[in-house]
């Protein structure tokens, strides 16, 4: 197959996939949702827009190709992709991936572009970068997660653990928490987290926000003083901040475990996971009940391609 055969072919898949999504879209009223996510192995691409922004990641693969024919493969994706969502070519980002990563790596900071814009998901505002970091700020996979939580947050005391740049936050205040306690390592992503508080009129003062590694943070906390509890760390993480290395599926037990004593009695607990091979050792959780939401938080624009898990965990 040769080079116009191969691009004809990732522009009509893109075309069929980017006119079915692009009309749910705007039924639900969603303004940012992924349009191709690694569908042909010859364009190894996941593609999101963030309204008429485009954020291409590309994904490692053994092209075999030198330099200039990869830069010439890029430049030709790029163009298929111009002419189907109609962007602009300073609207499209274009991220290059060694790996498929897990989530955790996000705090590395890979440009200095500054390259910010203020987007909507349910009337609420957030900031993404679009250039500098290795995940944008915000999670599309969530946004069913995020509006559940924001329904249930109405007079609770919610902590968000790991909670990068806090929109479970946002909705938990904007949905009228009580009390809203961010935690996370990075002070880059706190200060982010205050200003999506700020874009939507909130006080970041009338909130908490900690720096601080989870693992040896969530034990020294009270018992019994949160009735709402986020917790979606990363699968695996060692962090020069961090004394200890942290793997998900070794210690997802423990985190829990700590995350329950730390609720109010009937408290709900949403515990999120995107380690693929996950396995929830639920004889070892000391919850009444564990359910997994996993199907039930999938946008439409992640069906069959999702590779995470969340359960809703009611304390005894």
């Amino acid at each position: 197959m040769d080079r116009t055969e191969k691009l004809n072919m990732f522009i009509n898949r893109l075309k069929k996939v980017f006119r079915h999504r692009s009309r749910i879209a705007r039924k639900m009223q969603v303004s940012c949702y992924r349009i191709y996510d690694l569908d042909m192995p010859e364009f190894p691409l996941c593609i999101d827009l963030y309204e008429d922004n485009v954020y291409v990641a590309e994904y490692h693969r053994n092209h075999q190709l030198e330099a200039e024919a990869h830069q010439v493969w890029l430049n030709d994706s790029v163009s298929c992709i111009a002419e189907v969502t109609g962007a602009n070519s300073d609207k499209i980002f274009i991220k290059q991936r060694k790996v498929i990563e897990e989530r955790g790596q996000q705090y590395t900071r890979m440009d200095h572009s500054g390259h910010e814009i203020v987007i909507q998901e349910n009337g609420y505002n957030f900031l993404v970068n679009l250039q500098d970091y290795l995940d944008t700020g915000l999670f599309l996979d969530h946004r069913i997660t995020r509006k559940m939580v924001g329904e249930e947050s109405a007079g609770k005391k919610m902590l968000n653990l790991f909670a990068y740049t806090g929109s479970f936050s946002v909705y938990a205040a904007m949905g009228g928490a009580s009390k809203v306690h961010t935690v996370d390592l990075s002070n880059t992503y706190l200060n982010w987290a205050k200003k999506n508080f700020q874009l939507n009129g909130l006080m970041p003062d009338n909130f908490e926000f900690s720096s601080a590694d989870v693992l040896h943070w969530l034990p020294t906390c009270k018992s019994g003083q949160y009735d709402l509890v986020v917790c979606d760390p990363p699968t695996f993480s060692n962090s020069k901040k961090m004394t200890t290395i942290l793997d998900t599926q070794r210690d997802h037990v423990r985190i829990i475990n700590e995350c329950l004593r730390v609720m109010t009695p009937g408290g709900h607990l949403y515990f999120s996971t995107n380690y693929r091979k996950f396995k929830l050792q639920e004889a070892e959780i000391q919850a009444s009940s564990i359910t997994d939401i996993t199907a039930k938080t999938t946008p439409f624009d992640f069906e069959g391609k999702l590779d995470r898990w969340c359960f809703y965990i009611v304390k005894d």
